[in-house]
């Protein structure tokens, strides 16, 4: 075997012996090996690359802080922790299980017992957790530190495979020395090799005139926690042969020459490094957004971005805006200039559903080709849900110049070389293919994605130390913030106090925030405990609106008062009974002269059955559908058609003259869709008023409306999905089912003065948002005498529901930020082990139950499988409809690609245990092994629904019918 690395510079120079011999890394198929010393060096050297062009400066000036020496001191460390951290490999229990390179050492004196001899105690002695036992028992015995000074720096080590260890497993290894050197003889060769490694570390990365100024230092655990990120990404780019091959085949190049070819292999991205925007918000807005001729700031607008500037440290800000008022373009103008104020090197937006994600990503490209480059340096951007790989915008990036995206099309094993000649993607696409997985996808500069991937950091899960570093060098975004319900709010609420604790800048939005949630939301911000500070009073007892709330990590909240834009609108509620054959006759009579209509349900079955009546009446032509259970690729065309027929007026096309759009509650978030009338169920307060923000968005013929039929050019909102005779309302079972009846009673109650005949008045927007709001959630706010018994029932059971909630999301949650200089052992104890982005990872951090996901194929008359036969053509003109999938080989990349994006979540009736079961066993008849093969990415693992060419299927007792115009349909067999 072959030990000498080139010239002996480096670590090498330092090192003589047996120490040599000691391995890191082999390839079963070649023998190829790597020592650990040229280990330790190519993970240091790759730390020190990191720090200097990858790492934001924000999260460099986070460790920096706590260190005596600042940015010097913190550069040593990383790049020391990252190069001791594979120390414990250096040990019996580690170096046993290569034959030939167990007895190479041997022969150089370090005896150890065979893998079998040893048995199971082996495994009390992972190489992470052995190393940060030698760590620790070095830093003592040659440097002086104290037993507890010593864990909050080499649990980086302990910790480096994705879970810091826990007290009783660090106890157990104490119990088993003969792990880390075998007794007799050979026990102090085994201890000089560990000693030479870690001296010839410390001389080597700077540390070793450090250490001792280090020891009294108290790491926070958010500083502890980015450190053991680092060293994982530093030894997994270090680990990965082709950047950094093994001996013998490249024994002979230099140190300096492995990282610079390995570098530039890798080709990652930088951070992004925001400069000071202009001073002036009109000229900001102007140069980065497409603003209309004469379109000028809106005072919301212009707030946050002075506020953004003039707070005391970059920290929380909360805008509370009405809709369309342009909440969106003030949560990128505030976050660049608190990139710029922080050294952040990315943003990450994070929105409630997959579609709001989807709606919002084009966005997020628009305004980043828009952001000054001075360097020309690429933005690496991610899309993050899982269904990403199939949103055209995203996929596209592939081919565009500064903006480079993962390469998910590429198959999973595919590899970066340094020097490829097998690949033709651009520099930009090898970059980012290292990016390439749901642990280090996060890790890209600019994201957009649901609010999953940032309640994940609130989940006790592998390698959630990644996840952080991922969000701790952002500026976060979160969009209805609204939206969200107990269980992921207590996500959320320690989300942010972590957040605050890495002083990364939030920006959160809603229209529609109860006073009392803000209050929330900026403690939590901010560490403090609820309710304990009354320099938080001012927050909850806040009426205006709009309304800024802004607090730096630790501080005090500041509250700023913008007024509105000008323009408001007045909505007229009226009462509807809930029956199809009158709200058919009522909108016959509203649209007489023509116009556009937004019924919104509260349930798919309502939205189906109101559909089929308004049908009957008005015909197919003049009726839309729109809900959750369509298939993906349907569900995209439906969202794009309602944006391009009832959006902006400058941006729409080919509004009609009369028409129903008839939806679920994907009408209610983040679409810029606008109509003439509403007629919506009864829902919670702030979700109603967000349903308004639909109705008359924009103005079509000026403030008076002039090119909307006459007869609805006031604004007018239906309230129907409730039974109003019976004195007490009496919301429909469905919408009981989906909101409880407690919100729903409270929302009616706030609505009273605008419903009962006599003193109703209209509901002033934005004038009315806040107050009707807070009537709604706040503790005490009046209800009719003749509801009280009604309301307090209701509020027994929603109350139960919240404790519930709560104590369910408090059993994966991760725990509250420590006490500085408090070690992260036990950090994910007792978590759920990889947190992903599927059904059953959304299902850890909200409270749903798991769902079935299905990819939808049809069945041939022949038993021959297809896609859907009514998919349009691509952006290439390449057709998609009936592409054959052939059972007994993987489909061609395009059909296959093509099946997954007809991917549909199953509804509820298929999420109960016992059906749930039953239908996975149907589905997995239709089990094809062809499929179930690495080169087959888009389809392995699936589950497939084939439905024969009426469209329909039965399934686990029920009858599943699908059409392009109602989506999925379910009715009992």
């Amino acid at each position: 075997m072959t030990v000498e690395g080139g010239s002996h510079t480096g670590m090498r120079a330092r090192l003589r012996g047996p120490v040599l011999k000691v391995w890191a890394k082999h390839d079963r198929d070649s023998d190829g090996w790597l020592p650990l010393w040229r280990h330790m060096e190519d993970s240091a050297a790759v730390a020190g690359r990191l720090w200097d062009e990858w790492l934001p400066l924000s999260v460099q000036r986070l460790i920096a802080d706590e260190l005596p020496d600042g940015t010097a001191d913190a550069r040593r460390l990383v790049v020391w922790l990252a190069g001791v951290h594979d120390i414990g490999k250096a040990t019996p229990a580690f170096a046993c299980q290569v034959d030939l390179l167990a007895e190479a050492m041997r022969a150089d004196g370090l005896e150890m017992r065979s893998q079998r001899a040893m048995g199971a105690d082996r495994k009390l002695a992972p190489h992470g957790l052995a190393g940060q036992v030698l760590l620790g028992e070095w830093l003592e015995n040659r440097h002086g530190w104290a037993v507890s000074q010593t864990g909050q720096f080499t649990v980086a080590v302990g910790g480096h495979h994705g879970v810091p260890p826990e007290y009783g497993q660090i106890t157990a290894l104490d119990r088993h020395p003969q792990l880390l050197r075998t007794p007799g003889k050979s026990g102090p060769l085994w201890q000089r090799v560990q000693q030479e490694l870690l001296e010839a570390c410390a001389a080597e990365f700077g540390v070793q005139d450090r250490l001792g100024a280090w020891r009294s230092v108290k790491l926070p655990q958010p500083v502890q926690v980015v450190l053991t990120a680092l060293v994982i990404v530093s030894d997994w780019i270090a680990s990965n042969p082709d950047l950094f091959p093994y001996f013998p085949q490249d024994a002979s190049r230099s140190s300096e020459d492995r990282i610079t070819a390995a570098w530039q292999g890798l080709n990652l991205p930088g951070a992004w490094r925001a400069a000071d925007p202009p001073a002036d918000v009109q000229e900001l807005f102007a140069s980065r957004f497409a603003l209309p001729p004469g379109a000028r700031v809106r005072p919301v607008q212009e707030a946050a971005v002075e506020l953004a500037r003039t707070m005391e440290e970059p920290g929380l800000l909360v805008i509370e805006a009405p809709m369309g008022e342009g909440k969106t373009e003030a949560a990128l103008g505030a976050a660049e200039v608190l990139a710029a104020r922080s050294g952040a090197g990315g943003v990450f937006f994070a929105l409630p559903t997959m579609a709001t994600g989807n709606a919002m990503f084009p966005r997020l490209l628009n305004w980043l080709e828009r952001l000054p480059s001075p360097d020309g340096g690429r933005r690496s951007v991610l899309l993050a849900h899982s269904k990403s790989a199939l949103n055209d915008d995203f996929t596209d990036l592939m081919e565009r110049g500064p903006i480079a995206a993962l390469n998910l099309d590429a198959a999973e094993d595919q590899e970066l070389r340094p020097t490829s000649r097998g690949r033709s993607a651009s520099a930009e696409l090898v970059a980012h293919a290292w990016l390439r997985g749901r642990k280090k996808a996060m890790l890209s500069s600019f994201v957009a994605g649901t609010i999953d991937q940032l309640l994940f950091a609130g989940l006790k899960s592998r390698h959630l130390a990644l996840r952080h570093l991922a969000i701790a060098g952002k500026v976060v975004v979160i969009d209805e913030a609204h939206a969200y319900d107990t269980y992921m709010s207590s996500y959320l609420d320690r989300v942010l106090s972590w957040l605050g604790a890495y002083r990364v800048p939030v920006v959160v939005l809603s229209a529609t925030l109860p006073a009392t949630r803000r209050r929330e939301l900026v403690e939590a911000y901010a560490g403090r405990r609820k309710g304990d500070s009354r320099d938080f009073d001012a927050v909850a007892q806040a009426d205006d609106y709009p309304l800024l709330t802004a607090v730096p990590p630790g501080g005090t909240p500041v509250l700023r008062r913008p007024p509105a834009s000008g323009r408001g609108v007045d909505v007229e509620i009226e009462r509807i009974d809930d029956d199809l054959d009158h709200l058919a006759d009522r909108l016959e009579d509203e649209l007489e002269d023509g116009g556009c209509v937004l019924v919104v349900r509260n349930t798919v079955r309502r939205v189906l059955d109101a559909a089929k009546v308004l049908r009957e009446r008005f015909g197919d032509a003049h009726v839309t559908v729109a809900h959750a259970c369509f298939i993906d690729v349907d569900r995209a065309a439906k969202d794009a058609s309602l944006l391009q027929r009832f959006g902006p007026p400058e941006k729409a096309e080919g509004r009609p003259t009369k028409h129903v759009v008839v939806a679920s509650q994907v009408a209610e978030q983040s679409l810029d869709v606008d109509f003439d009338l509403l007629v919506t169920d009864l829902c919670p307060a702030d979700l109603l008023l967000q349903r308004m923000g639909r109705l008359h968005r924009h103005l079509r013929g000026g403030e008076k409306q002039t090119e909307r039929p006459e007869r609805l050019r006031a604004a007018r909102c239906l309230v129907s999905g409730v039974n109003w005779t019976n004195g007490v309302p009496e919301p429909v079972r469905g919408s009981v089912a989906v909101y409880g009846a407690y919100a729903l009673l409270r929302s009616a109650a706030a609505l009273l003065p605008h419903l009962n005949t006599g003193t109703r008045r209209p509901v002033w927007l934005p004038a009315d948002i806040s107050p009707l709001v807070q009537h709604a959630y706040a503790e005490g706010s009046p209800v009719p005498t003749d509801w009280a018994q009604d309301v307090e029932t209701a509020r027994g059971a929603y109350d139960e529901l919240r404790a519930d909630q709560a104590e369910r999301a408090a059993t994966f949650r991760l725990g509250a930020v420590a006490r500085p200089g408090r070690p992260l052992f036990g950090w994910v104890t007792a978590g759920v082990g990889d947190a992903d982005d599927t059904s059953r990872g959304k299902a850890q951090v909200r409270d749903s139950r798991e769902s079935l996901e299905v990819v939808v194929v049809q069945k041939k008359a022949d038993g021959t499988l297809a896609t859907v036969p009514w998919l349009v053509p691509d952006r290439q003109n390449r057709q998609l409809a009936d592409l054959a999938l052939p059972t007994d080989q993987v489909p061609t990349p395009l059909a296959a690609r093509t099946a997954a994006s007809c991917g549909l979540r199953l509804p509820m009736q298929f999420s109960y245990a016992e059906t749930m079961d039953r239908a996975i066993s149907e589905l997995e008849e239709l089990h094809l092994s062809a499929w179930q093969v690495k080169d087959s990415h888009w389809l392995a693992g699936q589950l497939v629904l084939a439905l024969d060419e009426d469209c329909r299927t039965q399934l686990a007792g029920f009858t599943l019918r699908y059409s392009k115009s109602d989506g999925l349909e379910v009715t009992r067999a």
